[in-house]
């Protein structure tokens, strides 16, 4: 069993606790909100889980009552389930902040709450409590974390890559290896673990926590089977059709329960870019399973070299390359989804990635091809058409060392993102 692994939103997390008096942590299970929280405050601030059915029922019928029970500073877990609590943490904070004022103190870092239905909560606090709550989303460990490195967000250009170059080189079958462990830091703090074991768990927990208020149990089935339509279909475009025809359900339900997986962050959807003279780019978005691992798991893959192998290794190697940016950028505290975009048209040009930075668009392809080459990079051509400056681009593949594909564009070994 190893240590805590280090994760690079702790000093996020504290520098929003000195600026708010809510913090609300947000992600799937078990990718370690509870224990960075224990980490940073040392075990130092009042902790509660709803999780527990006493504690959730006087959270939910005497909210008041339950936050004098519990004092400030004060963690508390799946706070999903009783929303009741939120008006009444208001009341506290703008209670604190008035006696805060009147004596010149500090009135920040009073709530730290968890949540597990990521765009439910955000709603609902929004409404609850806007101005007085730092929001921030959580995902399982990068790349980054496990090598033990701090590093920035990714962009494909030849300064960044360079500083990442040196990071130890993975061999295609060590990514297919950690596609299918996946990125929950159970599987990392104690590598013996199995995965088949691990999902199992996790996937049983996730119907009984977060799914049994939605479905009945005679949909159990359909709805694995409607998770495992969903991994397969890792890195591809939205199609609500085919989901609804593999899992022998109706679009109306494929649509509900797919928003369920999106409320419980365990799909990401990358929008397409917007380019306003291009009038035929495609609006459906591309959707992602968050963590690799469980998608092998559902999709019936939990070896390396089968996976490797298979009709959707392409597809799974972009959803771990994808996610690995989308988690450096998160970890950097940047929301995702107002610099990440991908491109194709009714023309079938495609652009898998697209960064967008201060105006700038930075284009990325995804191969798992050692031998990297112009043709890859043909389409970044469509972008000229666009009103925004094109800046560095690339192929992030598995090619030993950085080396250029024109005066612009680069091939990024794997261990660069």
């Amino acid at each position: 069993m190893n240590a805590y692994i280090k994760r690079l939103l702790e000093d996020d997390i504290i520098e929003n606790s000195k600026d708010f008096p809510v913090i609300l942590l947000c992600g799937p299970r078990q990718v370690g909100k509870t224990t960075i929280l224990e980490k940073i405050s040392n075990h130092q601030i009042n902790y509660v889980s709803l999780d527990d059915p006493l504690e959730r029922k006087s959270a939910k019928e005497d909210p008041a009552l339950f936050l004098e029970n519990h004092k400030s500073p004060l963690i508390i877990d799946e706070i999903q389930y009783a929303t009741e609590l939120l008006p009444y943490i208001k009341i506290k904070v703008d209670q604190a902040r008035l006696e805060a004022f009147e004596k010149n103190t500090n009135s920040n870092g009073l709530f730290y709450l968890i949540g597990s239905q990521m765009f439910t909560m955000m709603q609902n606090v929004s409404e609850s409590l806007a101005g007085r709550v730092g929001i921030i989303d959580m995902y399982g460990l990068s790349y980054s974390e496990i090598i033990g490195k701090t590093q920035s967000y990714f962009l494909p250009t030849k300064e960044r890559c360079k500083e990442r170059e040196n990071n130890k080189r993975p061999e295609t079958l060590e990514v297919f290896e950690k596609i299918v462990r996946g990125s929950f830091p159970a599987l990392y703090q104690n590598e013996n673990m199995s995965t088949e074991k691990f999902y199992n768990s996790y996937l049983r927990t996730y119907l009984e926590r977060d799914i049994r208020d939605m479905i009945t149990i005679k949909e159990e089935t359909k709805f694995l089977t409607f998770m495992s339509a969903v991994a397969a279909r890792t890195g591809q475009e939205l199609n609500y059709d085919n989901i609804a025809r593999d899992a022998e359900i109706d679009n109306k339900t494929a649509k509900n329960w797919l928003s369920y997986l999106r409320t419980s962050g365990l799909i990401f959807l990358l929008q397409p870019y917007s380019n306003n003279p291009t009038t035929r780019a495609i609006k459906t978005p591309k959707m992602y399973f968050t963590d690799t691992g469980l998608a092998c798991y559902l999709a019936g893959y939990s070896d390396a070299k089968t996976l490797e192998k298979s009709a959707i290794n392409g597809n799974m190697f972009e959803t771990y390359v994808v996610m690995e940016i989308i988690k450096s950028f998160v970890n950097d505290n940047k929301d995702p989804r107002l610099y990440l975009n991908f491109y194709r048209d009714s023309n079938q040009v495609e652009i898998d990635l697209i960064i967008t930075m201060n105006n700038i668009v930075y284009p990325i392809e995804i191969k798992k091809s050692k031998n990297p080459d112009k043709n890859m990079i043909k389409n970044f051509k469509i972008l000229n058409k666009g009103e925004k400056e094109i800046g560095e681009g690339g192929v992030i593949c598995m090619v030993d060392k950085i080396i250029p594909l024109d005066e612009k564009n680069i091939a990024i070994p794997i261990q660069c993102i």
